[in-house]
């Protein structure tokens, strides 16, 4: 790969690694499956980036790459995460740091949205995020029409979660 790519790829997921955070504090329950999911996601995020055409936004992609491989690992491994080694490749990005101590409100909604499944959770965390029904269709490959009625749905699953 060129240094030219490479530059771009680490300017990108800089500016945008806190999109793979949150996906990994909605996949993971500690810090080091944490740790081990952001690093897949950004192995994948790599290897894909050639391919990267630009006919949505970074972001958009990401999500969609992030969000693929934390569902398939989840699934693959039941919340044990592998790693894969990362030679070949010389750069290094600086994480920011992750606080995990958040409001209570917070930390109850992050358990809620634990209890759905892997599409609602993608969906309410792109939701959460202010993307609109467009966007959400398009990371998650349903309708529009789908994803607001699946939203409506979970909302009504949250409220009830959250209000036994």
């Amino acid at each position: 790969m060129n240094k030219e790519l490479e530059h771009n790829f680490v300017e990108l997921l800089e500016a945008n690694q806190n999109i793979v955070h949150k996906i990994c504090r909605l996949y993971t329950n500690d810090r080091d499956s944490h740790n081990d999911l952001f690093q897949e996601v950004t192995i994948q995020l790599w290897r894909a980036y050639p391919k990267f055409r630009g006919d949505s936004k970074f972001s958009t992609w990401m999500y969609r790459v992030a969000l693929n491989t934390a569902i398939t690992l989840y699934r693959k491994s039941k919340r044990r995460v592998k790693t894969q080694d990362f030679e070949g490749v010389s750069f290094k990005i600086s994480a920011e740091d992750y606080d995990d101590t958040i409001e209570e409100q917070l930390k109850l909604m992050y358990a809620a949205v634990k209890n759905l499944n892997d599409i609602d959770k993608a969906l309410v965390f792109l939701y959460l995020e202010d993307k609109n029904y467009r966007e959400i269709s398009e990371t998650l490959g349903i309708s529009e029409v789908n994803a607001r009625v699946k939203m409506n749905r979970i909302k009504g699953k949250l409220r009830t979660i959250l209000n036994p």
